[in-house]
């Protein structure tokens, strides 16, 4: 039966002798059929690798055809149904759906038609070496499986496939675009073996080859053109130039800055190329380069390379001037370092000619420009050869930080003795002016009224301590700089001042990383990097003040002051000891854990483990006795080692207290261990065993060490019967109630005595008190 839409069109006269329905049914049944025939052509020729080119020739007629019939068939429906659409809404959308879904599948094969003309034609131009439509041709077959990739309802399995085969031939176009590159522009360099230095370098040449390749076809320029567009249009040309850049700076044009007795050689040979080597200039013993000489050397490279390789255009751009700016930070940053900064006058009579410097800069600047290496007007290198005056006077500062920093990194060990006498030799100054003077008088009448408050003697005095010699001498070039600054012009004051303000900034951040693994290693070193921050911290509270009369202003209004950064010493030296106390009671608390947990002593190897462990804690902590005496203020010293001991007993206690069964034996056993910490432990509390005054130290044990007491109970409690604990006890009054909780008591309890009914009245007895907590 006829449909309604064709009945329309029969009583219309406009049907031909087979209905639109039949049609598009028939031609989706064409285009499916051309779809698998296609899919599976294209699966054979990128993912099963078969040679079908005969049958997708036949295959891309046959989808022309298809489209051709879909275009007709499509005109036909525009013309003829869309009159009468309002009488066939249904089943005009219907196949008006039907024949979207087709057009897309046509669009798709188009696809894939023109992804397999593009690979085709990029096979037939990477033969032929024609890299740059090789390039195109590659990029229109990405466009393709991009336009692929952006249809949500294709789901095709060759997708991932032909997706794969376009990352495999980018590959091989890369590497084939590598291989030209490194034929005509060949490095050789030292081995990464040897050590670097002026000798290696002297093995650094650049070939750059003018040889026509093997059959003749092309010459150098045209197929280096070649090369660098095809990278530049897959994207590679960057890192491609960024490489060349990064091994030109290394090898050549920096050891040529830093390298007085290097120069370049150039020659050129018919048939090799060009060659550009290093070679070292005999009669040159200078140890560091002139600018003049540094840019000569350095445009002689740039220029050959600019006129054999770099003077080629890509887009709007240069290779020069992609180049360029990959390499002038880096290379302006070296010569400004490694020579400007050492060409600068050391003294004022020297000004003038620097003048000629500047000009050198300049027109070495200009000439980069010409070859479009530079942009811009001002560049970082001239600006600073400009500034000389600035430098000039920063200079007169420098000699004062190098020789503070060669004392920071100076050994730490060699020390002097600090005793609270001790007083900085500062030196005497010339009397202030009158309006200070006025100012210094009020002061003095202030503290007069004052008089009541009086400090005591020992105020704003160091303890008895050791430092390091270097630090001493740090002090010492810090006060002979601050005597320069006075007298002296305002900004010259100035740099002077802060120049010794970042002596001791430097210190704050130069010696804890320099000598980092040492304090880490060395207890004696930690102990003296201590002292040395708070014998600094000691003397900045009052060095400002001292000299900030005699500054110009505004030092003298207050500006000269050091007291900012007192905090910052005192913390540093804090941490650093702290971390060295962290290393040492790490290392008692692993000493420790070899005692198999003082569990089973009655084993003889368990009491051997046990008995080691305690040996190599008393003799860590002697050892730390004898490396921090006379070095750590005594307070500091018995604090430390208060801190250590108390680790200790605390992790033995602890160790003591989770034990479940202790035989009358293994009390025994834990008992003598624990003793010989008792009566060998307080020894390390003598900070000075000559004198016999500071015996007063072992007396006060339980001040430095928290857990003293507790650990003289649990030792009583080892040897005692049930009734003696009872005692001790004394309903939550007694000694051992103060150091141990009810449960802690009766848990020891438990692991000495059997269960008997003595232990149960005792238990009773325990359980009856009220729980102290210490």
């Amino acid at each position: 039966m006829a449909s309604f839409v064709a009945e329309v069109l029969a009583s219309s006269g406009k049907l031909e002798k087979e209905d639109l329905s039949g049609k598009v049914s028939k031609m989706s049944r064409k285009v499916e059929d051309t779809k698998e025939e296609v899919c599976e052509m294209i699966n054979k020729r990128y993912s099963d690798f078969l040679p079908t080119l005969q049958g997708s020739e036949d295959l891309m007629v046959q989808v022309e055809t298809v489209s051709k019939e879909m275009d007709a068939l499509k005109t036909c429906i525009e013309t003829e149904v869309r009159p009468n659409i309002h009488m066939a809404v249904a089943e005009y959308t219907k196949l008006k759906q039907q024949l979207e879904k087709n057009t897309v599948i046509i669009t798709m094969l188009g696809h894939l038609k023109e992804f397999h003309s593009a690979m085709e034609e990029f096979n037939k131009a990477l033969q032929e070496k024609k890299y740059v439509d090789a390039a195109n041709q590659l990029e229109r077959a990405r466009d393709n499986v991009d336009s692929l990739k952006s249809w949500k309802i294709s789901q095709l399995p060759l997708l991932s496939a032909i997706n794969s085969e376009l990352t495999v031939q980018r590959e091989n176009l890369i590497y084939h675009l590598g291989d030209e590159w490194k034929r005509l522009v060949i490095w050789t360099l030292p081995s990464s073996k040897e050590p670097a230095g002026q000798k290696s370098f002297l093995k650094v040449e650049l070939n750059l080859s003018n040889a026509c390749n093997g059959d003749g076809e092309l010459k150098p320029s045209a197929l280096l053109c070649c090369i660098l567009q095809a990278l530049a249009i897959q994207g590679e040309l960057q890192h491609k130039i960024k490489l060349f850049s990064q091994v030109l700076l290394k090898n050549m044009l920096k050891p040529l800055v830093m390298y007085a007795s290097l120069s370049v050689r150039v020659t050129e040979q018919q048939d090799e190329g060009t060659i550009l080597a290093l070679q070292c200039l005999e009669e040159s013993h200078e140890e560091r380069s002139a600018p003049s000489q540094v840019y000569s050397k350095l445009l002689l490279v740039l220029k050959t390379l600019h006129s054999h390789l770099l003077d080629v255009s890509i887009g709007d751009k240069k290779l020069s001037a992609i180049l360029g700016e990959l390499i002038w930070e880096e290379l302006s940053r070296c010569i400004i370092h490694e020579c400007l900064v050492h060409s600068i006058p050391t003294n004022s009579s020297q000004l003038e000619k620097y003048n000629t410097v500047i000009k050198e800069t300049e027109d070495f600047e200009k000439s980069l420009k010409e070859m479009e290496y530079l942009h811009g007007d001002s560049t970082d290198l001239l600006k600073y050869a400009r500034d000389v005056n600035c430098h000039f006077a920063s200079k007169k500062c420098k000699d004062v930080i190098v020789a503070a920093r060669k004392l920071m990194t100076s050994k730490m060990h060699n020390t002097v003795k600090i005793t609270p006498e001790s007083k900085l030799r500062l030196p005497k100054l010339p009397a202030p002016s009158s309006e200070v003077k006025v100012k210094q008088d009020i002061v003095k009448e202030e503290a007069m009224m004052e008089n009541s408050k009086q400090l005591s003697a020992w105020s704003l005095r160091l303890p008895a301590c050791r430092i390091s010699e270097s630090v001493q001498q740090l002090m010492e070039l810090a006060l002979n700089t601050l005597c320069e600054a006075v007298g002296s012009s305002t900004q010259c004051a100035l740099q002077l001042f802060f120049t010794v303000r970042n002596i001791f900034q430097l210190f704050y951040d130069v010696v804890p990383t320099y000598h980092k693994e040492n304090l880490l290693k060395f207890p004696h070193l930690a102990a003296i990097q201590h002292n040395n921050c708070m014998y600094l911290a000691h003397h900045l509270l009052t060095l400002g003040h001292h000299f900030r009369s005699h500054l110009p202003n505004p030092l003298s209004d207050g500006v000269a002051t050091f007291v900012d950064m007192v905090p910052g010493f005192r913390k540093l030296g804090a941490q650093c000891f702290l971390t060295q106390l962290n290393v040492q009671r790490a290392e008692l608390l692993e000493r420790l854990s070899t005692a198999h947990n003082f569990c089973n002593l009655d084993d003889e190897d368990n009491y051997i483990a046990a008995s080691k462990a305690v040996r190599q804690v008393i003799h860590q902590l002697k050892q730390l006795g004898t490396v921090w005496q006379d070095v750590l203020p005594v307070g500091i010293y018995c604090k430390a080692m208060g801190n250590l001991l108390n680790t200790a007993i605390t992790e033995v206690i602890a160790k003591i207290m989770m034990l479940e069964d202790i035989s009358s034996e293994d009390g025994e056993h834990l008992h003598t261990l624990c003793q010989t910490i008792i009566e060998e432990g307080p020894l390390v509390f003598i900070p000075l065993a000559e004198e016999h005054k500071n015996r007063k130290y072992q007396e006060e044990v339980p001040l430095y060490v928290k857990k003293w007491s507790t650990f003289k109970e649990l030792v009583i409690v080892l040897r005692a019967n049930l009734q003696e604990i009872v005692d001790r006890w004394a309903d939550s009054k007694g000694p051992l109630a103060v150091e141990f909780s009810s449960s802690e008591v009766k848990s020891l309890i438990r692991a000495l005595f059997q269960n008997t009914e003595r232990r149960a009245v005792a238990l009773t007895k325990i359980k009856q008190s009220a729980p102290y907590s210490s």
